[in-house]
């Protein structure tokens, strides 16, 4: 392929004439060599280590949340302390790494994600047991939990209780938080060089027609990960977070519960000892593979290593390199609207698993299980036929940029429907409904007349359902004056605000745990599953076309910085704000927060769920829209230059034949 420039730093691939040798030549070279394809499946086993971990990592959101009893723009600090990592590097790893062994420092990244992924589970074993209000403990069992008093407790037998579990430190919060949030960081340090580096080297070493449909079977072979990553999430959301070390008797809230948190920490370790392992083999591949003889010795990057250029020589090359990049004006337009899309693409994998949770009521351990499993299959397909479709009709960057703009608008409109899925709050009585006898909620009035001597504290949370179908936040706060049973076996009787609603004396008792809803519910939730899935076969069917254009707009010597900076600039400006801007905005929605005993707001037992919906869907779309529209006109500048160069082109081929000297020294 030969490669045409302009002033401004664009550069359109022409089509190469061959030669009758030539043609010998591409016969001998139609399959890559035996080590680029242990290259690439070495690389896809790094694609699929670091996006099962990531996927993971975003099905454990709400656990974490609740463990360490953090608000949800905690959490998003978080999960952005991943881009955090990955940018401090991604510039240096990019075009300095592409000057040396790249497999061995592909390696050595992985090998420190691995590190990073085992770190994130180190909370887990330095902190005490997890700790949670239930009414159903036994004072007498050595594993139990602070008891919350029905309403015939003395109020004042009840403080003291709190107070003592104060002194005790059993509900303070940790602080540990931060180890998860440092392993992360250095999760996104290793992370840095997979991207560039084992797409450059595809892209140096591949024939030019088989380059985009190698990179597109590593992004398939890659989004594998993330199918296995939920199914882990989902196995380990459903294992209370202490396993073994507690009876299981005594635990008495379920995966549905707001206070249920799940083996968190498990997943990191089976998919941080899996990273350790898929970074050895990289450790034993070769610098540089067999000579491509499609790829002329001007642009071959074997030729970079018969001299191995020292480090002041790199360094002095890196500051014009970075300005012929960013001289590129469709380079930065083309950047500019992937770091809006960017942004939604963020808030959209961050906080999915934890939308669906709230919106339909489902658990984490069935929301995690359906998105690997609906989702994931389509991305995975989508990507292939994204590659294979490249390969097929050899398109070259302006068809790739329509292409991405086509399956992008695609996804959009399948999106619009998400607006029509929605299910209301369930009703709590003094949260989301009055009680019976008030006029309005006020402040979440938890206190009225069937509770008022009763002396509840609005800091508990241990919801129970009353025969009238209303979720009280409490035993205490239904009125409920005896017990009977133990356990998950435990009901409440004798309950003053369920009679209030004009239920029987026989009829007002509660059972624990919330009231269940709407049967519509759960079928809105497949519903949504399946335009997800519609949604993400479209998105990905313009993958492979994105990272074409990223690579084909820019000199051949800076592809890897392109892709470098691109990656650097969507984190920067995306993928660290989005997850912490979006948190605080659902942290706006909460309407019942939970409460650490020795004082201060932990996590968010119950959100505004209309709300929620309006400003998820809302604010994705709305950044779609603008994103499309800079890639829209971003495309037009593209068609613009070809036909531009075309023109130039034609123009200097009239100028040869009639300047039969020009075309001698041309020749």
């Amino acid at each position: 392929m030969t490669v045409e420039g302009s002033p401004d730093g664009f550069f359109v691939p022409r089509p190469m004439k061959y030669s009758d040798s030539n043609k010998q030549k591409t016969s001998q070279a139609k399959c890559c060599s035996p080590s680029l394809k242990i290259f690439i499946g070495v690389l896809a086993l790094c694609y699929f280590s670091k996006s099962l971990t990531g996927a993971y990592t975003k099905s454990t959101i709400t656990q974490i949340e609740r463990r360490f009893e953090i608000p949800s723009s905690t959490v998003g600090i978080i999960d952005g302390s991943f881009e955090m990592g990955n940018l401090l590097v991604i510039i240096v790893v990019s075009y300095f790494g592409a000057k040396f062994h790249r497999p061995k420092i592909i390696g050595a990244g992985v090998l420190l994600m691995g590190i990073g992924t085992l770190l994130m589970a180190l909370p887990h074993f330095i902190m005490d047991r997890y700790k949670y209000d239930t009414a159903a403990a036994h004072t007498n069992d050595a594993d139990n939990f602070t008891l919350i008093s029905t309403c015939s407790s003395d109020p004042q037998t009840t403080v003291q209780q709190l107070v003592s579990g104060c002194q005790k430190g059993e509900e303070e919060s940790s602080p540990t938080w931060v180890i998860v949030l440092l392993g992360n960081n250095i999760r996104g340090i290793g992370e840095a060089s997979i991207g560039p580096l084992g797409m450059s080297f595809i892209d140096d070493y591949a024939l030019p027609e088989n380059s985009a449909f190698y990179i597109g079977c590593l992004h398939t072979l890659g989004v594998i990960g993330p199918i296995f990553g939920y199914t882990l999430g989902s196995l380990c959301a459903s294992l209370y977070v202490d396993i073994g070390l507690v009876n299981q008797e005594t635990i008495t809230i379920t995966p549905q519960d707001s206070r249920w948190v799940g083996a968190w920490w498990l997943g990191y370790v089976v998919s941080g000892l899996l990273t350790l392992l898929a970074a050895l083999p990289l450790w034993f591949l070769p610098r540089a593979l067999p000579e491509n003889h499609q790829t002329s010795e001007q642009d071959h990057p074997s030729n970079q290593h018969k001299h191995t250029p020292s480090i002041t020589e790199i360094a002095k090359d890196f500051g014009p390199s970075l300005k012929c990049l960013l001289s590129n004006k469709i380079y930065l337009l083309f950047l500019v609207s992937n770091v809006v899309a960017f942004n939604a693409v963020a808030i959209f994998l961050t906080y999915t698993p934890k939308y669906l949770e709230q919106q339909f009521g489902q658990s984490a351990t069935k929301t995690n299980f359906f998105i690997g499993l609906t989702s994931i299959p389509p991305l995975a397909l989508g990507m292939f036929l994204s590659g294979w479709i490249m390969k097929r009709f050899k398109l070259d960057l302006l068809g790739s940029a329509r292409v991405s703009f086509f399956t992008a608008i695609s996804a959009l409109f399948l999106t619009i429907p998400y607006f029509a899925l929605s299910c209301e709050n369930i009703d709590v009585a003094g949260v989301t409904v009055p009680y019976q006898g008030s006029v309005e909620v006020i402040n979440s009035d938890l206190l009225t007349s069937c509770n008022a001597g009763c002396g509840c504290s609005d800091f508990q949370w241990d919801p129970v359902c009353g025969q009238n179908g209303v979720t009280y936040i409490s035993p205490c706060h239904a009125g409920c004056n005896s017990t009977r049973g133990t356990g998950w076996n435990m009901t409440f009787h004798n309950c003053t605000c369920v009679q209030s609603w004009g239920m029987s004396p026989g009829n007002s008792s509660a059972v624990l745990g919330q009231c269940s809803r709407e049967s519509s519910c759960t079928t809105m939730f497949y519903i949504y599953l399946a335009l997800q899935s519609l949604a993400f076969f479209a998105y990905a069917m313009g993958t492979v076309p994105f990272f074409i254009i990223s690579l084909r707009i820019v000199d051949p010597e800076l592809k890897s910085l392109s892709v470098g900076m691109l990656l650097l600039v969507l984190r920067v400006l995306g993928g660290i704000p989005a997850p912490i801007y979006f948190g605080a905005l659902i942290d706006s929605t909460c309407v019942k927060w939970g409460h650490k005993k020795c004082g201060g707001r932990g996590a968010c037992r119950m959100y505004n769920t209309e709300t929620f919906r309006f400003l998820f869907l809302g604010l994705i779309t709305c950044l779609q829209v603008l994103s499309y529209t800079l890639l829209w006109v971003t495309i037009t500048q593209i068609t613009r230059k070809v036909q531009s160069d075309k023109q130039v082109s034609k123009d200097i081929e009239l100028q040869e034949l009639h300047d039969p000297e020009k075309q001698k020294i041309l020749k």
